[in-house]
């Protein structure tokens, strides 16, 4: 049997600058250069607060993204940006993105743990190890170094910077001596308000779920149907247990795409029009992109063939989103579209992360089937356009959440890693048996 769960289910929100959409940057609510404004960032933090949502999450790539593709080509530190939010903000956490293939982690120890004192405990990292030549070619390389040393890199870094962390204030000697970096020196700085800022880490490849269940308080995943994701759930958490960890240590938090309307006619003409003001081609390339297929080259009206679908990718070919690209692949398994009704499917079922099409009432029902379920122990929520969704996150999915109990009526405490801890609840968690 499965106990019932005692915590509440933790909510982030992953703000792409704008929103997912593409053509977010075109709503009347927004200006066109609000991106770089500290109003623009700070408006933001207060909704999120007002929501009183647990984190918010800011992606980082060390390039400009391809705008073919990417919705959020644009790129502005997140460190930096995240102390805006720190000084109009009292309880929501703040988690910034940063590449362990591209930073150094002393540099990065202390830049994160500065952003924690800025904000009284309320920072936290969420690592990445960069897949793309963009970013590669701005450190002098020709193409980003192999798939499975920057996820050997990024394990010793993740080991190194918590080694860091816990040294912080207490004078005692940091000695490690690994493959990739050397230290041996005590960490000149004052220790986190919370103990240790958060560590997250993004992706579903295995290299990337081995650093989850040994090092992560987090991990950001990439699930769209309800099996895959108990799937992924079920093998961080005992990871975590082979690790030594408490399974409650390590909280799952999908991403989810977001649409709400007052009725879901509404809200599937709100998605239809966003999308039908993007490029046309937009959505072909990046689904070509994230399934490492030119899906131009497929006929629009048959079938995904079977060797596009047909195993995993080669982690050392293919340089995009593993994560990403099983749990496109897993759905069009599962439904069996033509490559047309895939591509127009993606508004109301996501690509990549998970997405959802409807009302509040029906986002509850969503958020409570996968928390109960245990598919989940929270979500990032990705709105279409961050600025009026937020606000409907906050007046009316909330105070739905808090009625039904899967939610706080408010802030139980002020560090973000308490928000984690309050969340997880009293007792051990107890997977389904299969």
């Amino acid at each position: 049997m499965t106990e019932p769960r005692t915590g509440h289910v933790l909510l982030g929100v992953n703000v792409l600058v704008y929103g997912y959409i593409p053509a977010a940057w075109r709503s009347p609510l927004l200006g066109t250069q609000d991106f770089v404004e500290p109003a623009y960032w700070e408006r933001i933090g207060r909704l999120a607060e007002r929501a009183r949502l647990d984190a918010v999450f800011l992606a980082d790539a060390l390039g400009l993204g391809d705008p073919a593709y990417d919705a959020n080509p644009i790129r502005l530190d997140p460190a930096v940006t995240w102390a805006h939010i720190a000084r109009s903000t009292e309880h929501v956490g703040l988690i910034a993105t940063a590449s362990t293939t591209f930073n150094d982690p002393v540099d990065l120890a202390a830049r994160i743990l500065t952003l924690d004192h800025v904000s009284h405990g309320r920072a936290g990292w969420n690592l990445v190890t960069t897949r793309d030549d963009r970013s590669a070619a701005n450190f002098g390389l020709e193409q980003v170094i192999p798939r499975s040393r920057r996820y050997e890199r990024g394990a010793e870094f993740a080991e190194l910077s918590r080694a860091l962390w816990s040294a912080a204030g207490t004078g005692a000697r940091v000695r490690h001596h690994g493959t990739h970096f050397d230290y041996d020196d005590e960490f000149r700085a004052p220790a986190s308000p919370q103990g240790m800022p958060v560590l997250f880490q993004a992706g579903g490849s295995p290299g990337g779920r081995d650093i989850a269940s040994r090092y992560a308080d987090g991990v950001f995943t990439a699930e769209i149907t309800l099996e895959t994701a108990r799937e992924h759930y079920r093998t961080v958490k005992d990871g975590a247990a082979r690790a030594g960890r408490d399974p409650r240590d390590v909280a799952i938090m999908p991403g989810l795409l977001l649409t709400l309307g007052s009725t879901e006619e509404e809200a599937r003409r709100r998605v239809d029009e966003l999308y039908e003001s993007s490029p046309s081609a937009y959505s072909a390339a990046w689904l070509s992109h994230a399934i490492g297929v030119d899906v131009g080259t497929l006929d629009p009206d048959e079938q995904f063939p079977d060797e596009v679908l047909r195993g995993p990718a080669d982690p050392e070919i293919f340089t995009g989103s593993i994560g990403f690209r099983e749990s496109i692949l897993e759905q069009i398994r599962q439904t069996r579209p033509t490559v047309r009704e895939y591509l127009r499917q993606t508004r109301y079922s996501g690509s990549g992360h998970g997405g959802f099409v409807g009302t509040p009432e029906q986002l509850a029902d969503r958020i409570e089937q996968w928390y109960r379920g245990y598919a989940c122990d929270g979500f990032n929520l990705q709105p279409d356009i961050l600025v009026d969704s937020l606000e409907v996150i906050a007046d009316e999915l909330i105070p739905l959440l808090v009625s039904r109990g899967l939610f706080r009526a408010d802030y139980e405490t002020t560090t973000l890693r308490g928000h984690l801890t309050a969340a997880a609840g009293s007792t051990a968690v107890r997977l389904p048996v299969h």
